[in-house]
């Protein structure tokens, strides 16, 4: 019997984006236990994904933060290995919200709970935290030239650290009134490029676009539940085309707008099926990690890139889709 694939959009449109798959616990992608094993050892039980809201990949490794587990949740493609990693003492997670890890394989975590980043060097260390005393909740952080970038939804800011021992505040934005188009109601998820930042605004329903030294430029999106409109915009991603990518997790789905903000397409949706969402929370977008989801593609064609789109509850808690394009 052949193998069926889910494409978005449907036919008769061309595929361009292919659920690949899900993975929701340890057995999704280590040996289940033998029945000798159990026999002798009795049965084990998978390490599971609980409440995953962030989502990011680096060398082969998927890292989620689990407010379930108060940790975050590291899926080993090239080992196939499915481990948590809870740390204690000072580097102790209390509502692990978002990460990002740098190109040094360094960890930095958006802890709701605690109300700080925390930083990890890529053995697990703790390096730092940093964060302010008052009106600070972060809920989404990001790394760019040597600054760390976080979303502060106490302060309906964002908030930028110098990436070094001090982890010192340089500034935050914006600064302006609150009856203005680029005040920050509800700031939840950030990207930020070579020389933007987009910010989904949740209190809102936009996604605002600020330079990187914090001066608005424009906003899309608006409240409504017509094609291109948000009711909870959360997740923001953007490919190298800088089409962005914007979480809903009322329409459980990820809208795809282009560069001048016009909807391109969407994907997802609640259905429990294959490739289907529930209470989508992150997207993020690589380039890097092709190579361990070849063998999941409709023949015939390539991926461009993965798609990593996290869900806090249902049977898919990590959806992988890739962006498709034919084989020459």
């Amino acid at each position: 019997m052949p193998k069926e694939y889910t494409f978005y959009p449907t036919p008769p449109d061309s595929p361009r984006i292919q659920f690949l798959l899900s993975i929701n616990n340890s057995f999704d992608l280590e040996k289940k236990q033998s029945s000798f094993n159990k026999f002798v050892f009795g049965e084990s039980k998978p390490k599971s994904l609980i409440k995953p809201y962030g989502v990011t990949i680096n060398n082969g490794k998927i890292y989620l933060c689990d407010t379930g587990i108060k940790g975050i949740a590291i899926i080993d493609l090239q080992n196939n290995k499915f481990d948590y990693f809870i740390p204690e003492g000072q580097g102790r997670l209390i509502m692990p919200i978002s990460c990002f890890v740098d190109i040094e394989g360094n960890l930095y975590v958006a802890d709701g709970g605690r109300k700080e980043i925390i930083i990890f060097n890529n053995t697990g260390k703790y390096l730092g935290a940093c964060g302010e005393k008052e009106n600070f909740k972060p809920t989404d952080v990001f790394v760019k030239d040597n600054k760390i970038w976080v979303a502060n939804i106490k302060n309906h800011a964002i908030n930028v650290y110098q990436n070094d021992s001090t982890f010192q505040l340089i500034f935050s934005f914006p600064d302006i009134e609150n009856n203005s188009e680029g005040y920050l109601n509800q700031p939840t998820n950030l990207y930020v490029t070579d020389n933007k930042v987009y910010v989904t605004d949740f209190g809102s329903f936009k996604i605002k676009i600020y330079k990187h030294s914090g001066e608005f430029e424009e906003a899309f999106g608006s409240y409504g539940n017509n094609f291109g409109q948000f009711v909870r915009p959360k997740g923001i991603a953007l490919d190298r085309e800088l089409n962005r990518y914007v979480v809903d997790a009322a329409f459980q789905n990820v809208q795809i707008f282009n560069k001048n903000n016009e909807l391109l397409m969407f994907f997802g949706g609640g259905s429990k099926g294959p490739g289907g969402m529930s209470l989508p929370a992150k997207v993020y977008i690589d380039y890097e990690n092709i190579e361990y989801f070849k063998s999941f593609v409709n023949p015939g064609y390539k991926i461009k890139y993965l798609i990593l789109v996290t869900n806090i509850i249902g049977d898919n808690k990590l959806n992988i889709y890739a962006y498709v394009e034919p084989e020459k």
